[in-house]
C-alpha cells in the first residue's frame, strides 16, 4: 500500500484531492439542507431568481430512471470505475484534465453516496431564470457538469490540433 502511495503522481493527488474535496463540500451542503429544513421546504435568497428548496430525486438528471435506485446504484459504480480507468491511462498534458476528472469523478461519488444512504439524491439549489424554474439541483451536478464539459472541451481542442499537424505535416512534407 505505502508503494503504491510512493508512485502516485503529483497530478493524481491533486484530482484526488479535488475529489475529495468536492465530496465533503456536497455532502456537508447536503446534510445542513437535510438537517434544517423539511421536504419541499424553500428559502428565498435572490428574490424570484434563487433559492434553496430541498427536493429529492430517485432518478437521474432531470428525473430520468425515477425510481430506478439499484439501477442508478450499478451506473454510478460502472461510471466510476470508467472514470479511474480513464484516470490510470490520462498523460494530463493539460491541468484542465486534473481539474475536470477530479470534478466528474468527486460528484459521482458524491451522487453516488446519497443514493446509496437516502436511495435518492438531495436536491436544493433552485433557479428562476427568467421566468424558467430550473430543475432542482446540488453541488455533486455542478461538478459533474463542468467536469464533463472541460474533459469534452479539452479533447476536442487536443483533437483539433492534431488535425492541424497532419494537415501541416501533409502540406510541408
Amino acid at each position: 500500500m505505502i508503494n503504491k502511495l510512493k508512485n502516485i503522481s503529483k497530478n493524481h493527488l491533486v484530482l484526488y484531492i479535488i475529489s475529495l474535496v468536492v465530496v465533503i463540500v456536497d455532502q456537508l451542503t447536503k446534510f445542513l439542507v437535510v438537517t434544517n429544513m423539511n421536504i419541499a421546504n424553500e428559502i428565498e435568497i435572490i428574490h424570484n431568481f434563487f433559492s434553496i428548496f430541498y427536493v429529492t430525486n430517485t432518478g437521474a438528471a432531470f428525473s430520468s430512471f425515477r425510481d430506478q435506485t439499484t439501477l442508478l446504484i450499478i451506473v454510478s459504480i460502472f461510471c466510476i470505475a470508467i472514470i479511474n480507468a480513464i484516470i490510470q491511462r490520462e498523460k494530463f498534458n493539460y491541468k484542465l484534465s486534473v481539474i475536470s476528472l477530479g470534478l466528474l469523478l468527486g460528484g459521482m461519488i458524491g451522487n453516488l453516496i446519497d443514493r446509496v444512504i437516502y436511495k435518492n439524491v438531495i436536491d436544493f439549489l433552485s433557479f428562476n431564470i427568467f421566468g424558467y424554474k430550473f430543475p432542482v439541483f446540488n453541488i455533486a451536478d455542478i461538478c459533474i457538469t463542468l467536469g464533463v464539459f472541460i474533459y469534452i472541451g479539452i479533447n476536442l481542442v487536443e483533437e483539433i490540433r492534431e488535425k492541424k499537424k497532419k494537415i501541416w505535416y501533409n502540406i510541408h512534407c
